[in-house]
């Protein structure tokens, strides 16, 4: 399901999605179900990073976090580049721990 080289090869996509060391992590932790819908949505991620639903993170610049279920993803937008890289993930009880 995932990744090794942390990058996700979406096609059609104009943003390319990255995981940080962390996320990769995270993504492997969860069982296949959870890791599948985490992975669709990381493909919408890519071909609109900002969607409505995204909000920006209190005390983190440029990072913002979406909602899926009960598990958020954190991330940032790199516009120049046209990378979306993904910082964490979990649920939402954990995933703002540092």
């Amino acid at each position: 399901m995932w990744q090794r080289n942390s990058a996700l090869n979406l096609a059609n996509s104009h943003y390319e999605v990255r995981l940080s060391t962390a996320a990769r992590k995270q993504l492997h932790k969860f069982d296949r179900p959870v890791q599948k819908f985490l992975l669709d949505a990381l493909s919408l991620l890519a071909e609109n990073p900002r969607p409505v639903a995204a909000k920006s993170l209190v005390g983190r610049p440029g990072q913002l976090r979406i909602r899926v279920r009960d598990y958020r993803i954190i991330y940032q937008v790199w516009d120049q580049e046209l990378i979306v890289l993904v910082l964490s993930m979990g649920h939402r009880r954990d995933v703002y721990d540092n």
